[in-house]
């Protein structure tokens, strides 16, 4: 045959017992197999390392006797005037890490803007939104978004949603005022920027759709369509919210 074929020519015995080719070890007298295995263990390893770290990290506050810093009358809303609600009123968390925040709840007052704040600061209510918004426009921030409010009625709406009310009567549509609208919806657009929250009405619901409430807020003159469509306008604008007005707590 050729260059590229084979022969094999015969050989007289030697005498000696053939020996097989011995197979080189790792100088630690380690396979290179077991060396393979065993750095995938410690690579695995590393990694369950590096998250338990990074998990541990997030919920060292979790620890009896451990809080998590806060800044007091810190705002998530540029736009708002911190006035803090009674301690009674929500419960602390560290949303979104442990409770996902996919909600916005648009709830009406029943009253004025003065009351709401006031009913919020008192522990014996119970209940609290994280914002007030006015009949003139301006924000008031009682609870931190983290922090879950008492405003649903509804455990697990409580920890996902972000509630806000808005100051008048659900029986008369003077209220809703244009000024009231606007800000609202800068505000829910800075909301849902924040926490990656769609802008529709699967999102954005008001306190009646909430399973189990007894409420009927914000009530039939509340114009989704054209509140939408202002959240939209605002979340396609640059940010610039303005300093509301100071409120006396």
């Amino acid at each position: 045959m050729g260059n590229n074929g084979s022969t094999r020519a015969s050989r007289k015995p030697s005498g000696k017992p053939s020996r097989k080719p011995s197979r080189k070890k790792a100088a630690d007298g380690v396979s290179r197999r077991a060396l393979l295995i065993g750095g995938g263990a410690v690579a695995a390893a590393g990694t369950a390392a590096v998250l338990a770290r990074d998990k541990a990290k997030r919920l060292w506050w979790r620890l009896p006797g451990v809080e998590k810093p806060r800044k007091p009358g810190e705002l998530d809303y540029a736009g708002a005037t911190w006035v803090a609600a009674s301690e009674a009123n929500w419960r602390r968390a560290d949303r979104p890490d442990d409770f996902t925040i996919d909600l916005v709840i648009i709830h009406v007052t029943q009253g004025s803007f003065d009351s709401a704040v006031k009913v919020f600061q008192d522990p014996a209510h119970q209940a609290a939104t994280h914002y007030i918004v006015g009949q003139d426009g301006r924000v008031v921030q009682m609870i931190r978004e983290l922090d879950v409010a008492y405003h649903a009625g509804n455990r697990a709406y409580n920890e996902r949603a972000v509630g806000i009310e808005h100051e008048g009567f659900v029986d008369r549509p003077k209220d809703l005022t244009k000024a009231m609208y606007a800000s609202s919806a800068r505000l829910t657009a800075s909301v849902c920027a924040r926490h990656d929250i769609p802008i529709d009405r699967e999102h954005i619901i008001g306190h009646v759709e909430v399973p189990g409430t007894d409420h009927t807020d914000p009530g039939p003159h509340w114009d989704w369509d054209r509140y939408l469509e202002l959240v939209r306008r605002a979340a396609a604008a640059p940010p610039s919210p303005s300093p509301s007005p100071s409120v006396k707590a």
